[in-house]
Formats: C-alpha cells, structure tokens, sequence
C-alpha cells in the first residue's frame, strides 16, 4: 500500500453506487486501490498507507468510522472523515448537532432506558416513532400507534443485549404525503434532490419507494445548505420530511451517501461531481483536519428532551 498517487476505496461490499464511483475514477485516469474492511490490518506504530486519499464507501458504520480514523492517523485524508461519519452514523447525536444549528427537525424524546420512555411516552403522545441510534434502510424502525403497541415494542427493546439498544430515541411521526425529500450536498453544494415515493410509512428505496425528480430550490435549498453545515464539510445526503402544515424537518443525514435510484432521475452529473469534490479535498485538506462546521441558529428550533 505505498502507491501515493492511489486513491483508497474502503469498502467491504461493492453495490452499485461504488462501481459507477470506480468506473469514474479510472475513467479519469486516478489509480484506485480498492481495500476491504473486513481484512484491513493496520500497524499503529508504522501505519504505511500512503495514499493520496481514501473514499470511505464501508457499508459498517463501525468499520467506516474506525477504518477511517486508521487513515487519518496515518496521514491519509478520508472523505468523509472520520468526525462526520461518527456524528451522522449515530441518530441521536445528528439530531442534537440539527438542533444546535437551529435547523427544524421532527420534536424528539429521548431516554435512557426503554422502561423511563414507556412511562412518559403517554405525555409526549402517539403517534410515535422509536429508532435505533445506528442503523439505515429502515430497519428496527416502529411506528407507536398507541400505549399498547408501544408497550410490546418497548419491552422487546428492553431484552435486547447491547447497551445502546437500552437508549431509546423516539421522534413525533410525521404525516407525510406519501414521499420523502433525499438532498445531495458535496461541499455546502447542493447539487440535486429527489422525491421517494411509496404507499408505506417508510418510504426508503431499499423497501421499493419510487425515486422521481424533486427540484432543489428556494426554501429546500436553504434548508438542505442549513443541515450541511450544521453537520461539517463532507458528502452527504440528507433526508427531508413534508409536514401536514407544509414544513420541511430534516429527519437524518448520511454519510456515506447512496444514489443508484437517483442518477436514473437526476440531470446533474451525481456521480461526476461527487468524484469532483472527493479529489477536490484530497488536493486541498491536510488529512485530519475536518471539523463541525460553524453553527449559526438561522432557523427555528425543535426542542429534544433528554429523560435521566
């Protein structure tokens, strides 16, 4: 691993997000070295990874934060970084970084054990959604209809090993039409935005919602620019709910941003412009300098209440 004009791909499982990001690459000529997580080995004392940037597309969100952070110890710069991928890879802590920023996000509750969360979710009230404070694609997500789904979920929750299971995060459900927003933003650019439509209250592609064009302008622009820099410098996607009363709430941002839905739809060059900013950094960022970015409250905000 010594070439250090190479640029690293990390990632344990190559989709087809990660196959147009290679075709790029080599299509430019940039000599990729593709590396999987599960065997990546690293000397702490004689870390010799000399790359000139490494790509963190690792479907774990613990490989891709530690892997990450190996990098950047040996002087690699990673997009993203290791700071981003541990804020967005972690709901809750995404929520509070929204919040501070002031960027209007769904009301939230949280607690710390699922036994404290049954006892006031009757105050907070139903509907509700519990979510994992790790995870994608809508997996061990619960809709709370009332107190008595909320209480067959919530002691489920309270069996399961692990600590952070014992965490419980829930958001007030939002009634959306029908759809969800994913915004792309590379840099604080926005570079494009779509509409994933399904007849479920989960309206994720990987349980088969529609993806159609959502035009990226005025109010979601701002609000997707917003979310950006709440988070820090890096390659996101960011997931906006439409309220009944027609408010935007940012729901989550990804790190590690999928879009093999997207190019089908989008007129932007997603996947050009990704590789633009990934090679942008990696020409102008020292390797582990990436940091939250400035916090300005330029937005209402939603108040999270954190149970003891």
């Amino acid at each position: 691993m010594t070439d250090r004009s190479s640029v690293a791909v990390l990632a344990s499982r190559v989709r087809t997000e990660e196959k147009l990001i290679l075709a790029e690459l080599r299509g430019r000529g940039v000599p990729v070295t593709v590396i999987d997580g599960r065997g990546f080995v690293v000397d702490l004392d004689k870390p010799a990874l000399h790359f000139r940037g490494a790509l963190i597309r690792e479907i774990s969100h613990t490989r891709g934060y530690y892997g990450s952070r190996l990098l950047e110890h040996a002087g690699v710069t990673a997009v993203n970084s290791s700071d981003i991928i541990r804020l967005c890879g972690d709901k809750l802590l995404t929520n509070l970084a929204l919040v501070d920023a002031g960027v209007p996000t769904p009301d939230a509750v949280v607690a710390l054990t699922p036994a404290a969360m049954l006892q006031h979710l009757p105050r907070f009230g139903f509907p509700a959604v519990v979510k994992p404070l790790t995870g994608s694609w809508g997996r061990l997500l619960a809709r709370l209809k009332e107190q008595e789904t909320a209480e067959a979920v919530l002691e489920h929750r309270q069996a399961l090993p692990g600590p952070q299971h014992q965490i419980t995060y829930v958001q007030r459900y939002v009634d959306k039409p029908g759809r969800d927003i994913r915004g792309y933003v590379f840099g604080g650019e926005v570079v494009g935005a779509t509409y994933r439509v399904s007849g479920q209250w989960r309206t994720n592609t990987a349980r088969g919602a529609e993806t159609r064009p959502c035009p990226a302008t005025g109010e979601l622009e701002r609000l997707l620019r917003a979310a950006a820099v709440a988070i820090g410098d890096g390659a996101l996607a960011v997931d906006i709910l439409e309220g009944g009363d027609g408010a935007l709430l940012v729901n989550e941002v990804n790190h590690t941003p999928e879009f093999h839905a997207s190019v089908e739809v989008l007129s932007t060059r997603l996947v050009s412009r990704y590789v633009d900013y990934v090679l942008r950094r990696f020409e102008e960022e020292p390797a582990g300098s990436a940091e939250c970015g400035q916090r300005p409250s330029l937005l209402r905000v939603h108040r999270i209440s954190i149970l003891m």
